[in-house]
């Protein structure tokens, strides 16, 4: 054997080190190919957003769905919300003296009647006073009794010449304030009793009770304040917040449904009044429409209302054709060179048919339909009308 033979390393043996190491590196080789890969794929799928627009054949140009609304002549409708009130409230206090209650007959929720009796105040030291005014009337009936007889012998005796005139006078005169004193005492028993009547607080008319702020063995007078409210005939209104153009275009006398909130229960009001005062903080005014008596009707309660107001002449658009910013609502039209041009309008009442547009549209305009938050003002589009494949 040469010498060179004897120098030549051997082949590494399966299982060795040396083999172990090359398949290891290997491996690593392949794992970094295959995560390669799966980031080249991965940033090739996500590196494109999706168009808002779909773009047909190739075309760059945006397609985008058009409507021209026309315009039609609508009921106008104002919506609004307001607070439930007695129409006609009637504060009740005392009117007499005043004194300790003695009993309450009536609670809130009870209908009463005109002069019914709501509580009774302590008469026992008054009725003292009306037994005395009333022995003072016969004292005084007895006195005139006496001077009308000592007169008239006077007069049987002045034809005798035993009296003279100046006596006739005298006892003419004794007579007279007798009878008077007799009316003085009638008038004072008249007073003492209607004093005593009005110790009886009363219902002045007929109505719902409302509040009732008095209870019995309480001591009351007449700077007590109200004791008991009450709403003539149980009439109740709703105190509608309108707007000060809204507020225009209704009149005394319009029909109006009110649903009081946390019911599905809908009654007719009419409208009565309307403010002659705008807030200057909320250009707001009140139309008072009347409601007539129900259990339902609570005052303090919140109502929604629905007025019908002037006919109008205007477009209808669906919620998603209308947009807004801080210069207010506007719309995107399609002009005759396919450009997209913003469009201010006014937006009027609100149905399930869609949104009136009061002020803007004349109707024959391609305004877009949807994805108009996509847009920019003069961008080139391709407008497709609602409907056509």
């Amino acid at each position: 054997m040469s010498d060179t033979e004897d120098r030549k390393v051997p082949d590494a043996e399966p299982g060795s080190e040396d083999s172990r190491q090359r398949r290891k590196k290997m491996w690593i080789v392949l794992a970094i190919l295959v995560a390669g890969a799966i980031i080249a794929a991965l940033l090739l799928s996500g590196g494109e957003e999706e168009a808002p627009f779909a773009a047909t054949d190739g075309a760059t140009t945006p397609a985008v769905t058009v409507l021209a609304p026309g315009a039609g002549t609508l009921q106008g409708v104002i919506n609004a919300t307001g607070t439930l009130a007695a129409r006609r409230e009637m504060p009740i206090g005392v009117v007499g003296e005043g004194g300790r209650v003695v009993s309450v007959t009536v609670e809130p929720g009870d209908w009463v009647n005109a002069g019914q009796v709501l509580a009774v105040i302590d008469r026992s030291v008054q009725s003292q006073q009306e037994s005395a005014q009333s022995a003072q009337i016969e004292v005084a009936q007895a006195d005139a009794e006496l001077a009308q007889a000592n007169l008239d012998r006077a007069l049987q005796l002045v034809e005798r010449g035993f009296i003279s005139q100046a006596d006739i006078d005298r006892l003419t005169a004794t007579r007279d304030a007798a009878v008077a004193r007799v009316q003085v005492a009638r008038a004072q028993l008249g007073e003492r009793r209607a004093r005593n009547a009005q110790l009886n607080i009363v219902a002045p008319a007929a109505g719902l009770v409302l509040t009732r702020n008095v209870e019995p063995g309480q001591v009351v007078s007449p700077g007590s304040g109200t004791l008991f409210s009450i709403a003539r005939g149980g009439e109740m209104e709703l105190l509608a917040r309108i707007g000060e153009a809204e507020l225009d275009a209704i009149d005394v006398g319009t029909q109006g449904t009110v649903t009081p909130v946390g019911t599905e229960q809908q009654f007719t009001c009419s409208v009565w009044q309307k403010s002659p005062v705008i807030d200057e903080q909320t250009r707001q005014g009140t139309a008072r429409c009347a409601l007539s008596y129900d259990s339902a009707l609570r005052p303090g309660g919140f109502a929604s209302i629905e007025l019908a107001s002037e006919t109008v002449v205007a477009p209808r658009l669906p919620e998603s054709a209308i947009l807004s910013d801080d210069r207010g609502s506007y719309v995107y039209i399609v002009d005759s060179d396919n450009k997209v041009v913003r469009r201010p309008i006014e937006v009027g009442s609100i149905s399930d048919e869609g949104i009136v547009v009061a002020s803007g549209l004349q109707g024959n305009e391609r305004v877009v339909l949807r994805a108009g938050g996509f847009l920019t003002e003069g961008e080139q589009v391709r407008p497709v009308t609602q409907g056509e494949s």
